[in-house]
């Protein structure tokens, strides 16, 4: 059977990734760190994914198995010898510290093994797979460089779909929500995996997602949290938050419209059908997950200030945008150790270097402005 290495056994890698590939006919071996998720998978070695909706559909995954990369080094190398695919879902902050790992897994395999290895890294990042390229080649001498490059294929990919947390610990079983994307951008021919698309420029996709699923559901996350909302559909059913996130996806779609000349009345429906799967009550997806890692999501290149800077840029409206940056500046929920170090930033060094250092925004520019006046009225209210 064939066989793919996933990296990240965690509820995106079950739900998502690798029930894709169980479906199309892969043995997955999961690599993680949890020594209680490596040993269920290695003794039930099936799980049930469940979708989200009135009558819970269930999907039985089969042929999985686990290694723990800890303390299982040598096993996770030989799983990469034989795989056709190399995945992660894992995080984006986490991809420097498997590269190594990959690093030796890699060189061993096109030593051995010629055939052609796919390597993607399924995050929600810009370029996550270039990025993990990137740290993968640092621990490799030139002329393995060129080995590796010869045989090995890094494709970069957006991935979409909801899986909030979950609430059956003992259990490998994962509650997603029905609908999925998987885009890959890929200008050769690979091996057909169930549900990914093919596209020769993921640009386009990967910020359409990033700047509509993602923004929408951090502004959600954050006028809830300062609503005191507990769940993601609780909170869109707030009138004035409801405006304010299709405003702010109005400003995001300004932009995209502009920089890749999408059709505007197509891309409203993909904003209409975005926030419904936000209202899916069946979730029960909670605000304070969604808004974890402010550190992260108020980056330069993030799903806040990207598009902020570039509407900026293109001479669009960013209010809403600022309006949104100012609300995840207060996130400051203590149980999450990136909410709980922004605060301290701000009580140190004040609102201006915060931006400057966090989110890449100079005190002096416009965009910076209107979100320390937005910071300062919402901290007052």
């Amino acid at each position: 059977m064939k066989k793919v290495v996933h990296f990240g056994a965690g509820n995106i890698g079950r739900g998502f990734i690798g029930a894709l590939f169980s479906q199309s006919g892969y043995h997955v071996v999961f690599v993680d760190i949890s020594e209680q998720i490596i040993n269920q998978l290695n003794e039930d070695k099936q799980y049930n994914v469940k979708l989200a909706t009135d009558q819970q559909e269930t999907l039985n995954i089969q042929n999985v198995s686990g290694l723990n990369n800890l303390n299982q080094e040598e096993e996770v190398i030989a799983a990469i010898k034989e795989a056709a695919f190399l995945t992660t879902a894992i995080g984006p902050t986490i991809l420097p510290r498997i590269a190594p790992l990959i690093a030796k897994g890699l060189l061993a395999r096109v030593n051995e093994n010629k055939d052609k290895l796919y390597v993607i890294a399924c995050e929600n990042q810009i370029s996550a797979t270039d990025l993990l390229k990137g740290y993968i080649l640092e621990h490799l001498d030139d002329a393995d460089k060129s080995k590796v490059l010869a045989h090995v294929a890094f494709l970069n990919s957006a991935v979409d779909r909801i899986v909030p947390i979950q609430h059956n610990e003992a259990s490998l079983d994962v509650l997603v929500e029905p609908y999925h994307e998987w885009v890959v951008e890929a200008t050769e021919e690979i091996p057909h995996i169930e549900g990914m698309k093919i596209v020769p420029d993921l640009a386009p996709f990967i910020e359409r997602k990033l700047f509509t699923v993602n923004t929408g559901h951090a502004v959600i996350a954050y006028f809830g949290y300062l609503a005191h909302k507990e769940t993601i559909d609780e909170t869109l059913a707030d009138k004035v938050i409801y405006n304010q996130v299709k405003a702010t996806l109005e400003e995001t779609g300004a932009y995209l419209i502009h920089k890749y000349n999408l059709n505007p009345d197509e891309h409203q429906k993909y904003i209409e059908k975005i926030i419904s799967r936000f209202k899916n009550a069946h979730l029960q997806d909670g605000v304070t997950r969604v808004g974890r890692s402010p550190l992260r999501k108020l980056g330069p290149e993030d799903r806040l200030v990207r598009p902020a800077v570039q509407a900026q840029k293109a001479g669009l409206s960013y209010t809403n945008l600022a309006k949104a940056i100012a609300a995840a500046l207060l996130f400051d929920y203590k149980e999450d150790e990136e909410a709980a170090k922004l605060q301290t930033m701000l009580q140190e060094q004040g609102i201006a270097p915060v931006l400057h250092e966090v989110c890449g925004l100079d005190e002096a520019n416009e965009l910076a402005q209107e979100v320390i006046r937005h910071y300062n009225d919402m901290k007052q209210a």
